[in-house]
C-alpha cells in the first residue's frame, strides 16, 4: 500500500498539536496506526427531496468504511434544487454551484490531507461537481447516488415532476385541467424521498457516474426508498477502502476510454443534453478532451435503445426492474471501451454478468426506439460553435423546421408572451442573453419550453437559446448556442421576423439573412452591461467559458 496522505497531519512529533485537535473530535488513538481517513461528503438538504433522505445513506456508508478499516469524517458541501431554482434568478446559482462544490471539495480534502472520498450525491450540477472534485484531487473515491423517485399517482395514472406539473401549468393556462386538477397534481407528482422520476439531468448524472465507472454496477438506478439503496451504500464505502490500499486513483478510472463509454451510454439512454455540459467539464479535470464534435459522431454511431420520460413513457424505476445500467451495457457491450471500474470488474465483465428482463424497456439494437441516439449538435451561422438538441424527444414531423424568429432577451419575457398566447403556429422563440456569461449562470428553460408542451403548440413552435434546458425539455428546442449573445454570437443580431432554420437531420441550425446584412447587425451590435455585476456572480461571468467547452472556468 502506497504511504497514507493522512500521515502528514499525524505522523511526527512537530504533529502533537494537529493530533490534539483530532482527539477533540473524538478521534480514537488506536486509529493513528495505519487506518485512511477518509472524507464522506455529503450534499444533505432539506430543501431537495433527491437529497432530504440522505442521513440514512450516510450511516450506511460510515459503517461500510469502518467495516473496512477506515475512519470517515463528514463535511457537506450545498445543493440547489433545480426544480425550486426553476424560472427565475435563483437559477442563475445553479449551473455556477458546480464549480463551488468541486472547489470546496478540494479545500477540504487538501487542508486535511484526506487519503480518500466517498462521495453522496444526487442532483443536477451536485454530482458533477463531486466528480470534477474526484478527478481534480486524483484521490480514491467512489460515488453514492441517493436514487430516483417513485413515480407519483393520480387516479391510477403515475405521475413524473416535469409532464404533471411544469406541463399542467400550460394544459390549466389552455382550460384543460381545473385549478382543482392542478392542485392534485402538484400534491401527488413528488410523493417522497429521491430524484425527479425521468432521465431527468439528475438520474442522467447518475446513470453517467456508473458509465464511467465510479459507483458500484447497478446503483444508479436504486430507488431512493429501498433497502437495496442502503446495501450499495454500504458496499461502496467498504469498497473504497480497497481502492485506498490498492492504491487506485480516480484518474485511473476516469481514463479516455471510459468518457467515450459515458458519452455513447448517454446516446443510448436518450439522457439529458446537460450532459454536453458536465462530462466535459469533468473530463477537462481529469485531463481529457472531450469535445463536442465527439458526442456528434458517437451518437451517429449509437441506437437510442430506452424510451424513458420526457420523451417517452417508462420511468427509472421500470429501468431498474428491468436491469439497469448493466443491462444496458449487455446491450451495447461491442460498442464500448473495456475500462476498469471501481467495482473491481471490467465494463465488459458487469455486462456479461447482466440480465435485460424487458426487451421493450432495454430494446436489442436491431429494435431501437432510433437509428441515432438522443443528442444531436447543430452547427451553422447561427451556432458555429455548436449547439445542442435531444433529439430522441423531436417528433419526425418537425425534425425539420423553419419558422419566424420572435425574440426576447430574458427567460421571463419569452415566458410572459407564452403564457399571454402571444406565440403562434411557425413562430421561433428567440431567449438570448442567457448563456454562460449572459445569464450569467445559463439558466434552464424548462418553464417555457413546459408551458409551451402543455399548451400544445410544440409541434408547431420551436424554441432557441444560448441557455440552456432541463433533462425534462422535449421538442424541437435548440440550446447551448454557441458563441453567446453576450460575446456578440449570431444569436444576438437576431431580429423579429427573421426566417430561421432548424435541420436536425443535417445537423443544421440558420439564420436565413446574407451575410452583407449580418456583417451591417455586427457592426452595429454592442454587449449590453452584465445584468450581475457583483458577488459571486460577477466574479463567475468574468471567468466562465462558452458552452462549447462545457461552462469551465478559465485556468
Amino acid at each position: 500500500m502506497k504511504p497514507l496522505k493522512s500521515r502528514c497531519v499525524l505522523s511526527g512529533i512537530e504533529r502533537a498539536p494537529h493530533r490534539a485537535l483530532l482527539y477533540g473530535t473524538g478521534f480514537p488513538k488506536s486509529a493513528l496506526s495505519g487506518i485512511p481517513l477518509i472524507g464522506l461528503v455529503t450534499s444533505f438538504t432539506d430543501l431537495i427531496p433527491g437529497h432530504v433522505g440522505m442521513r440514512d445513506l450516510e450511516r450506511f456508508i460510515e459503517k461500510g468504511i469502518h467495516s473496512g478499516g477506515g475512519y470517515s469524517f463528514i463535511f457537506s458541501v450545498p445543493g440547489i434544487c433545480d426544480g425550486i431554482a426553476m424560472g427565475h434568478s435563483g437559477m442563475n446559482y445553479s449551473l455556477p454551484s458546480r464549480e463551488l462544490i468541486a472547489d470546496m471539495i478540494e479545500s477540504i480534502a487538501l487542508a486535511h490531507c484526506l487519503d480518500g472520498l466517498a462521495l453522496l450525491t444526487n442532483c443536477d450540477k451536485i454530482t458533477p461537481g463531486m466528480l470534477m472534485a474526484a478527478a481534480r484531487l486524483d484521490l480514491p473515491a467512489i460515488v453514492v447516488t441517493a436514487g430516483p423517485m417513485l413515480s407519483g399517482r393520480y387516479k391510477m395514472r403515475r405521475l413524473s415532476l416535469v409532464r404533471d406539473t411544469f406541463e399542467a401549468v400550460g394544459r390549466y393556462q389552455k382550460g384543460e385541467i381545473t385549478e382543482q386538477e392542478l392542485s392534485e397534481l402538484e400534491i401527488s407528482a413528488c410523493p417522497g424521498v429521491g430524484s425527479c422520476q425521468g432521465l431527468y439531468t439528475a438520474n442522467t448524472m447518475s446513470c453517467m457516474t456508473e458509465a464511467l465507472g465510479m459507483s458500484l454496477s447497478g446503483s444508479a438506478t436504486a430507488l431512493a426508498v429501498s433497502a437495496q439503496k442502503k446495501r450499495y451504500a454500504f458496499e461502496s464505502g467498504r469498497r473504497l477502502i480497497d481502492l485506498v490500499r490498492e492504491g487506485k486513483n480516480a484518474r485511473q478510472f476516469m481514463t479516455k476510454e471510459a468518457f467515450e463509454n459515458a458519452t455513447r451510454m448517454d446516446m443510448t439512454l436518450g439522457g439529458s443534453t446537460n450532459t454536453a455540459l458536465h462530462l466535459p467539464a469533468i473530463a477537462s479535470e481529469a485531463g481529457v478532451d472531450l469535445t463536442l464534435d465527439m458526442f456528434d459522431s458517437i451518437s451517429r454511431d449509437t441506437p437510442h435503445i430506452t424510451n424513458l420520460r420526457p420523451g417517452g413513457e417508462h420511468f427509472m424505476e421500470d429501468l431498474d426492474a428491468a436491469g439497469g445500467i448493466p443491462a444496458v451495457q449487455k446491450r451495447i457491450k461491442e460498442k464500448l471501451h473495456d475500462t476498469p471500474t471501481v467495482t473491481g470488474l471490467t465494463t465488459h465483465q458487469i455486462a456479461d454478468q447482466a440480465q435485460v428482463y424487458d426487451d421493450d424497456i432495454i430494446r436489442p439494437t436491431d429494435m431501437a426506439y432510433h437509428k441515432e441516439g438522443g443528442m444531436a449538435v447543430l452547427k451553422g451561422n447561427l451556432a458555429p460553435d455548436g449547439s445542442i438538441v435531444k433529439q430522441s424527444a423531436v417528433k419526425p414531423e418537425v425534425m425539420v423546421f423553419k419558422g419566424k424568429a420572435r425574440c426576447f432577451d430574458s427567460e421571463e419575457k419569452a415566458m410572459k408572451a407564452i403564457m399571454d398566447g402571444r406565440i403562434k403556429p411557425g413562430d421561433v422563440v428567440v431567449i438570448r442573453y442567457e448563456g454562460p456569461k449572459g445569464g450569467p449562470g445559463m439558466r434552464e428553460m424548462l418553464s417555457p419550453t413546459s408551458a409551451i408542451q402543455g399548451m400544445g403548440i410544440a409541434d408547431s413552435v420551436a424554441l432557441i437559446t444560448d441557455g440552456r434546458f432541463s433533462g425534462g425539455t422535449r421538442g424541437p428546442c435548440i440550446g447551448h448556442i454557441s458563441p453567446e449573445a453576450m460575446e456578440g454570437g449570431t444569436i444576438a443580431l437576431v431580429q423579429d421576423g427573421d426566417s430561421i432554420l432548424i435541420d436536425i437531420p443535417q445537423r443544421r441550425l440558420e439564420l436565413l439573412v446574407s451575410g452583407e446584412e449580418i456583417g451591417r447587425r455586427r457592426k452595429a451590435w454592442s454587449a449590453p452591461s452584465p445584468k450581475i455585476q457583483s458577488g459571486y456572480l460577477g466574479r463567475y461571468s468574468k471567468l466562465v467559458t462558452s458552452a462549447s467547452t462545457g461552462a469551465i472556468l478559465m485556468r
